[in-house]
């Protein structure tokens, strides 16, 4: 890529977006108020905002390698206290996708580095879920499910949050595990139901 024509692509972007609404940037810059929080992979080919169809200032987006929430991590932590407590967003979304190169990584045992702390959350749900994965034969298919299970483990780490359980207390906040089908550029809901799996779960980790 021309990175000169990055700015030139700018520039049409801008006299497009004039030519349908003259305000359209004096409205933009008055301030968000997004009613979607999206924890999202930074996979180049997966773009938050246009596999949703939102415009500017619809979606809160955070994104990082497979899509992860581990609770030491800060960016992902001040992303979801900044969202949930000052943006008052009404769903937070996590969303993988398939033939994520993260999970990919973590189901092999290669040694990658500052990169091994990482993939060892994802490493940490295969275990969890180890007897279910390692009884599907197929790599393609048990890599696939691997990328199910960890959207549902990272929706519960962000269900673990002070600010998430507050927030669904207060005011009914919802949160969504999501995947991407890269092969046909289908958004699935996992439907995961988060009221049993969190039966046992929430004994420990609900904060009064």
């Amino acid at each position: 890529m021309n990175i000169n024509q990055i700015f030139k692509n700018n520039q049409k972007w801008v006299q497009d977006k004039l030519d349908i609404d003259a305000n359209y940037f004096k409205n933009l810059s008055e301030g968000q108020n997004p009613d979607i929080l999206y924890i999202g992979c930074s996979d180049s080919r997966v773009t938050a905002e246009e596999l949703m169809g939102v415009s500017p200032g619809e979606a809160f987006v955070h994104r990082n390698i497979a899509n992860m929430v581990p609770n030491t991590d800060l960016s992902v932590m001040s992303v979801i206290d900044y969202a949930v407590l000052h943006l008052k967003v009404n769903h937070v979304v996590v969303c993988g996708h398939y033939f994520c190169g993260g999970v990919k990584a973590a189901m092999e045992s290669a040694d990658l580095g500052i990169l091994n702390p990482w993939l060892r959350n994802i490493r940490d749900v295969y275990r969890t879920h180890r007897i279910e994965l390692n009884g599907i034969k197929e790599e393609e298919l048990r890599y696939k499910r691997l990328v199910e299970l960890n959207v549902q483990e990272q929706c519960i780490n962000v269900i673990k949050t002070a600010e998430v359980q507050r927030a669904y207390r207060d005011r009914g906040i919802t949160v969504h595990g999501w995947v991407f089908d890269i092969h046909s550029g289908q958004l699935i809901d996992l439907k995961i139901d988060f009221n049993k799996i969190l039966e046992n779960v929430m004994e420990i980790y609900r904060l009064d």
